[in-house]
């Protein structure tokens, strides 16, 4: 493929994996330059957006937020900045990352806790009287607790 032709907005989406609405809205809030127009008003881009925008969608495959992908845009276009900088924006997320992972895992827990509590208590019996549906309108868990073991079967 010759690097110097132009491509439009549908090639560059098939390259990157990101779709047109996104790349259109990427260029809006400034995470992506202002791309070239045609004459008739097409909008050309060249490979520097190519490799920008598979950055991006990267950055959002590993869960970087909006604003922290515009902080390493940032540090890929000030390539004198320190690299503790860019560990720095990965070492937050990692955080963040294991915040969510422990949050999920304690979520995990309680929906096992639920199904156990049923599998020990009301299986095989009406909807109605399962410990499930009773411990989902109790009040107030949000500790996000283990449901109670009650029996909902006689």
């Amino acid at each position: 493929m010759n690097n110097s032709l132009p491509l439009y907005i549908g090639v560059i989406a098939q390259q990157t994996g990101c779709t047109v609405p996104t790349i259109r809205y990427y260029e809006e809030i400034g995470l992506l330059p202002p791309s070239p127009r045609t004459e008739g008003g097409r909008r050309v881009y060249g490979q520097a957006a190519v490799r920008r925008l598979t950055f991006i969608r990267r950055c959002r495959d590993f869960g970087f937020s909006i604003d922290q992908v515009r902080e390493l845009v940032g540090l890929v276009d000030e390539p004198a900045r320190p690299c503790v900088e860019v560990r720095d924006v990965a070492a937050r997320h990692l955080l963040h990352l294991r915040q969510k992972l422990a949050e999920l895992q304690a979520l995990e827990c309680s929906v096992a806790a639920f199904v156990r509590s049923c599998e020990g208590a009301c299986a095989g019996g009406p909807a109605v009287d399962c410990t499930i549906l009773d411990d989902l309108s109790l009040p107030g868990m949000p500790d996000r607790s283990a449901p109670r073991q009650a029996s909902c079967c006689p």
